[in-house]
């Protein structure tokens, strides 16, 4: 080989060193020509995680890959920046589908997907059920039956269900607590779940028992109702202390013992929490809502919101049906009979970016919303008509939002601690598989 031949082969060698050594350096540092735009540009990712496993990622209709076997999650590198639909898949699952904004040089994150079976299994746990309520511990449920011996009207008795040990046993009866006959007219748990509170109409008389159900037979007592102050207008204890609205329309807090057994005139450490009185109504029902670093004062089905800063009450939302605490106790779901909003009681986690105080509309139904429960931070499962339906609180572009079940004449109840749904319907109560 003549040295002009190896001059120029290492001239050769030189052009596409350079050509090649600075595109190969771009393009480890995640450097992409955008030929939709015409420019050099950093790329960003994409991390998902995903309830259940092996789900499939479509980016733009085109299947990228599968989540990992072991965590769920999956991480999608050198992106161009830009909106990607992304839609998650797997069969026999509802579809879960965003479009989402991918940046330079960060990773969008999704990590609270979880895709909800499309034809879900139910049992019926019991049947022949009037009614039913959880326990405050969400260990067990009272059963309302019924039966109808004749000639004689409907007769009711309470049973208890352990769901831990998926067993009923007999509580009390109508009978038992009056032989003419006696009509259940509320129920209530006790915060422990040791005992529960039945109001009773029985020869035009209103009186109230207590049923102490962790003892065997339970034991029922007669209550004895201690009489709130008059001028008090409504009250509920939070972490050991008293709030009450009186009739002046100012709000105060005070230790709850001596709420509870010493008249207001001998009360110590009493705390007026108003600086303007709040115009109560006369023949009107209030009701404190006491959440942590928020207080709610509901007035029929308006709500009113403490300012902390002015102390002063402000209406904060109209035709309010409930509202309900998150688990981890940072947000809030409150609705309507038509609409479901969510507040932020604290900064949002990533990759949210909401701040305390915001409010998010989440949807607004034709049908009339019976009841909402949370199934964790991130979704929420409400019943409307005869339809379940399931939604996502991520605000990021569209609400993903799936009917889930349908039943006739339906109540439920989802149970945090087995992550399963209650549903009683025409007279049976159905239980769910473990939802995720």
């Amino acid at each position: 080989m003549t040295k002009r031949t190896r001059t120029i082969l290492f001239l050769i060698c030189l052009f596409l060193f350079l050509l090649i050594a600075p595109s190969a350096i771009l393009y480890s540092q995640g450097y992409r020509f955008d030929f939709e735009n015409k420019k050099l540009t950093q790329t960003g990712g994409l991390f998902l995680k995903i309830i259940p496993k092996q789900a499939e990622i479509y980016l733009d209709g085109k299947l990228i890959k599968k989540t990992d076997f072991f965590f769920g999650s999956a991480l999608i590198e050198n992106l161009l920046p830009k909106k990607y639909k992304i839609e998650i898949k797997k069969e026999g699952y509802h579809l879960w589908e965003k479009n989402l904004e991918i940046r330079e040089k960060q990773v969008t994150e999704v990590k609270n997907i979880i895709l909800f079976p499309e034809s879900p299994t139910f049992n019926i746990l019991v049947s022949g059920i009037k009614d039913f309520w959880p326990s405050p511990d969400e260990k067990k449920i009272i059963l309302k039956e019924a039966t109808l011996p004749p000639p004689d009207k409907e007769v009711w008795s309470l049973k208890l269900y352990d769901l831990e040990k998926n067993v009923k046993s007999h509580l009390i009866s109508e009978k038992d607590i009056y032989l003419k006959g006696a009509d259940l007219l509320n129920l209530e748990f006790s915060s422990d779940s040791k005992e529960i509170y039945l109001d009773i109409g029985m020869k035009e008389q209103l009186k109230y028992f207590t049923l102490t159900i962790d003892k065997t037979p339970p034991i029922l007592t007669e209550k004895e109702i201690t009489p709130i102050p008059e001028n008090i207008i409504a009250s509920q204890i939070l972490n050991g202390n008293n709030y009450y609205l009186d009739n002046s329309g100012h709000l105060f807090k005070v230790d709850e013992r001596s709420f509870i057994s010493t008249p207001r005139s001998a009360w110590v450490n009493e705390e007026r929490l108003t600086e303007k009185s709040f115009p109560v109504k006369a023949e009107t029902e209030y009701t404190l809502e006491i959440f942590p670093n928020s207080l709610f004062l509901r007035e029929s089905q308006t709500l009113y919101q403490l300012n902390p800063d002015s102390k002063i009450f402000e209406k904060f939302f109209e035709n309010l049906n409930s509202l309900k605490i998150s688990p981890g106790l940072k947000k809030l779901v409150y609705f309507s009979n038509y609409e479901i909003w969510i507040l932020f009681l604290k900064d949002s986690d990533p990759p949210l970016t909401h701040r305390r105080g915001d409010r998010v509309f989440l949807v607004r139904l034709s049908e009339k919303i019976d009841n909402v429960f949370w199934l964790n931070s991130d979704y929420l499962i409400f019943n409307t008509g005869n339809k379940i339906k399931i939604a996502e609180i991520d605000d990021r572009d569209r609400i993903n939002i799936v009917d889930f079940a349908e039943f006739k004449e339906l109540k439920i109840y989802f149970n945090q601690t087995n992550k399963k749904l209650y549903i009683l319907s025409e007279g049976s109560l159905f239980v769910s598989e473990k939802l995720f």
